[in-house]
């Protein structure tokens, strides 16, 4: 068995690694450092490939993406945890959000990260973290944009992805809702 070269220890048998993410590219490298870090990698470009690599064998990690064609990667989170339970998994985004990212942890997801997120950092999220009582935990408040942000994608996602009705909730016009959604999340 290959040792891992990176920090972040696993289990002996924790050596299979799922990775799905619409991306070609950024799949293609992530699989190559899981690969370097002694990790047996399997890929999918979306969520029925990723469904056929599960049935064949059951990863012990997976890396899953947010937003891809056909089913969301919360739906292949859910199909996941009914398959395979034990695997360890992180979403990944482009497109944080807090609402995404409490549905994601609901749904048995180990950590959320966005993107662009390195091999070191998803390790490191699958890890167990065991705080001990001497650690100091800081705290960083949200900057008013963050919070801006947050508040729309909750809106919005209660509303269904319906722009118009979320600008209604929000009391703004929808092409100032609009504008608001295609910057970058803060």
């Amino acid at each position: 068995m290959k040792e891992p070269l990176h920090p972040v220890e696993f289990a002996a048998c924790e050596r299979t690694c799922l990775i799905v993410d619409d991306d070609d590219v950024l799949r293609t490298r992530l699989a190559r450092a899981m690969q370097r870090r002694g990790l047996e990698v399997k890929t999918a470009a979306n969520y029925d490939d990723a469904l056929r690599e599960i049935e064949q064998a059951s990863p012990d990690l997976a890396v899953i993406d947010l937003k891809m064609p056909g089913e969301s990667g919360l739906e292949l989170l859910r199909s996941l945890r009914e398959r395979s339970p034990e695997t360890r998994s992180v979403v990944l985004t482009g497109y944080g959000s807090i609402a995404n990212a409490v549905e994601a942890m609901k749904l048995g997801a180990h950590d959320y990260l966005t993107k662009p997120a390195d091999a070191e950092q998803i390790l490191a999220a699958m890890a167990d973290k065991q705080e001990t009582p001497s650690e100091a935990v800081s705290f960083q408040p949200q900057s008013l944009a963050e919070a801006e942000w947050e508040h729309i994608q909750r809106v919005l996602a209660d509303c269904g992805g319906n722009i118009s009705e979320a600008a209604r909730q929000l009391g703004i016009p929808r092409r100032t809702l609009q504008r608001k959604l295609k910057k970058l999340a803060p």
